[in-house]
């Protein structure tokens, strides 16, 4: 199978360890990706932001058409006039058949792009999001509340709680951002070490946006006008037990505060409720979790007892709510080695964090309705 075309961040630093290559051993083709979010009156080339870099990969304005929105529409009979076709007539599956085999071909010719971190907007738009849905909707039956302030244009950092034993919480988050957000943007999730050295997870997570929590990842994203997700809590979040739930764990030392502050784009506060019931945890196999190399090894009332149907997690009620943006540009460039400010932007996060999950807490009715 022929590889993609590589989009670059920047033209003067090339990341070789996540590039692919032709099949012949050359370098993969690059050309520059035109800023999304260009204006009527701006180059051909697109907007560049900060330090020379182009606009953002995800975070098109609504109703700017790219060729992957063209041809979704094609593929479920859109009217050109961006009205959907009465009826799924003849017509109608011709159109979805001719679309879902033009996407094939592309996969097999490598006539698609990614960008140097290995983010796949088609397939995360026509196959990932379409996989993980019917469990954000049917399943979790997400409810999502404060979309709005995820700005509709440049980079923002979303900070979450991290709960739920398995990391399901972040792509309910993706999942949101990518079918609520009325600019349609992208969220790129900031993924620890142990997501990138898992078979097929690796790959998967690459496609879907993920990058390695670090800082540099992080602000090569925002300085390109990207939405980027990050859970602090980490493992001590997702592992800790449930009769901790919904009380956050400590957020790191504020890496996330002084990455934000360099590049000067808003905080969103981000609280997940629902998350922390889908399996709980009542034990942990630490001698069993040690062999195996991971965080911890969860105990469940199914789990392992049941065996893979203890594996299966329980159907909770998802409330998801993004907070007011906390604002970073007024701070000066050398504002991010204050290590009070770092403290004090970071416990106002956490508290707003705090306080909104025990609100929405308060709301709600039932664990699963």
């Amino acid at each position: 199978m022929a590889d993609a075309k590589v989009i670059p961040f920047d033209d003067d630093r090339s990341r070789a360890r996540r590039r692919p290559g032709r099949a012949d051993g050359g370098a993969a083709a690059v050309r520059a990706l035109p800023g999304p979010q260009q204006g009527p009156e701006e180059p051909e080339g697109g907007r560049e932001g900060p330090d020379g870099l182009p606009g953002a990969v995800g975070g098109r304005e609504a109703g700017t058409g790219t060729r992957v929105d063209h041809e979704a529409e094609v593929a479920v009979g859109a009217s050109p006039e961006g009205g959907a076709e009465e009826g799924a007539g003849a017509g109608g599956w011709e159109r979805r058949l001719a679309g879902g085999l033009a996407f094939l071909r592309r996969r097999i010719t490598g006539d698609y792009e990614v960008d140097e971190f290995g983010y796949d907007e088609e397939l995360t738009d026509q196959v990932l999001m379409s996989l993980l849905r019917p469990l954000y909707e049917k399943y979790f039956r997400v409810e999502v509340k404060g979309v709005e302030n995820i700005p509709a244009e440049g980079g923002a950092l979303i900070v979450a709680n991290h709960s739920g034993t398995v990391p399901l919480d972040g792509l309910m988050m993706q999942v949101a951002v990518h079918d609520h957000h009325p600019a349609g943007r992208h969220l790129r999730l900031l993924a620890a070490d142990l997501v990138f050295v898992l078979p097929i997870v690796n790959e998967l997570a690459r496609k879907a946006g993920h990058t390695l929590a670090c800082a540099e990842d992080a602000e090569r994203l925002l300085r390109a006008g990207e939405i980027v997700g990050v859970m602090p809590e980490g493992f001590k979040g997702i592992g800790k037990p449930f009769g901790e739930r919904y009380k956050l764990q400590r957020f790191g030392r504020g890496g996330f505060v002084s990455t934000a502050l360099r590049a000067g784009v808003p905080i969103v506060p981000c609280s997940i409720v629902g998350a922390e019931e889908i399996y709980p945890m009542i034990g942990n196999a630490r001698t069993l979790a040690r062999v195996l190399g991971f965080p911890y090894f969860p105990l469940t009332p199914t789990f392992p007892w049941l065996g893979p149907v203890g594996a299966l997690p329980l159907p909770t009620k998802w409330t998801i709510q993004f907070g007011e943006p906390i604002p970073t540009d007024s701070y000066a460039p050398e504002a991010a080695e204050d290590p009070m400010l770092m403290f004090n932007l970071t416990d106002q996060v956490r508290e707003q964090i705090q306080h909104t999950l025990y609100k929405l807490l308060v709301q709600r009715r039932s664990v699963f309705f």
